[in-house]
């Protein structure tokens, strides 16, 4: 098997962590005989330096021929206005990869301290392309503005077609799960004509899986069960805005969101891409957690059709991080970036010996 990744490493800590998950997909590549032609591109800071943008179409159009990206964090708050070549790129390739589907699964881990000490193991099915985000809601222009000076507007895009979507792909991915449970996620009591509109297409959608548990839940609601009961959920269909809440609070349930993976997901692109931020005030210290896009990377591997690659990266983690020993120092370990790295190398390369 042979297929293309496209890294791209981002600012701050993304150049470090996106090497580490190089390193440590190469070792799971080479024990299972895979073939990947690596390549990398600037976007970010790195970009606008030299091109005077933080993403270019020649970035787009390496993405659209890879078989898979993985993509470093970003510093987009702190880039200059759109006008002068601050764009999100992760916005950007969202949109022109038509990726839809914002997957982030929330799984706690063995022995490893938590905010609460109750499991969790669900997955975000997150509509990644509308609602109320201005980056990539609109097909010209941001969602955004302002009419007067003192009056800002969000505009909010929910259609019945992107809605469907999203709802297909979680129903089908909860017939893979044991609980094969579904709760779509919403606060149509509010947002009668939008969230009214996702839900009405999520509903048509369960109706053609009845072997699926299927419940409606209150977006504070299911804010406050996720503290309480998180095995109350398992695979969780949302828009866009509520999806990245509350899978950030799941994930730091479970553990952190250094540790919290996820893919994005369109009909022909896929893109691993960490949950948390770029974190500069650690960049170059060997001080980072590249725990969440290496997982991501495996997500990505799994999608591609290499399972046995990326079940070795999964079981890796989870043995690495059982230990204090093996830890990153962020999560209660004495690891650095390179030292971790190394060790799920290790694990990988030795597995079956």
């Amino acid at each position: 098997m042979s297929f293309s990744i496209l890294f791209l490493p981002g600012d701050g800590i993304g150049p470090e962590i996106v090497e580490a998950t190089r390193k440590v997909a190469s070792s799971a590549a080479q024990k299972y005989n895979l073939h990947i032609d690596w390549s990398s591109a600037d976007i970010g800071f790195a970009s606008l330096a030299t091109v005077g943008t933080t993403i270019d179409q020649t970035v787009i159009a390496s993405a659209k021929s890879a078989d898979g990206v993985v993509l470093g964090p970003v510093s987009h708050n702190e880039y200059p206005p759109a006008d002068q070549g601050g764009v999100n790129p992760s916005g950007i390739l969202r949109k022109e990869l038509d990726l839809y589907a914002n997957i982030r699964p929330a799984v706690s881990y063995t022995d490893l301290e938590a905010p609460i000490q109750k499991p969790v193991d669900m997955v975000f099915f997150r509509e990644n392309l509308e609602g109320f985000y201005a980056d990539r809601n609109m097909h010209e222009g941001g969602g955004e503005f302002m009419p007067v000076p003192g009056v800002a507007l969000a505009m909010r895009k929910i259609t019945a077609f992107a809605s469907e979507r999203i709802a297909r792909a979680a129903f089908a991915h909860a017939q893979t799960r044991p609980a094969k449970r579904v709760a779509s996620v919403h606060k149509a009591n509010v947002m009668r004509t939008s969230d009214g509109l996702f839900l009405g297409e999520v509903r048509k959608v369960a109706k053609e899986y009845p072997e699926i548990e299927y419940e409606e839940v209150l977006v504070d609601a299911a804010a406050a069960l996720l503290v309480r009961d998180p095995s109350r959920f398992d695979v969780i269909v949302t828009t866009n805005m509520f999806g990245d809440i509350l899978s950030d609070l799941a994930s730091e349930l479970s553990g952190g969101l250094g540790l919290a993976p996820s893919l994005n997901l369109g009909p022909d692109f896929a893109v691993a891409q960490a949950q948390h931020g770029s974190a500069p005030d650690i960049a170059g210290q060997d001080k980072a957690n590249p725990t969440s896009l290496i997982a991501s990377c495996a997500m990505l591997l799994e999608h591609l059709g290499a399972g046995d690659a990326a079940n070795s990266i999964f079981r890796a983690l989870k043995t690495s991080l059982a230990s204090k020993e093996t830890r990153t120092k962020d999560i209660g370990g004495v690891l650095g970036t390179a030292a971790f790295t190394d060790h799920l190398c290790h694990l990988i390369e030795m597995e079956g010996i």
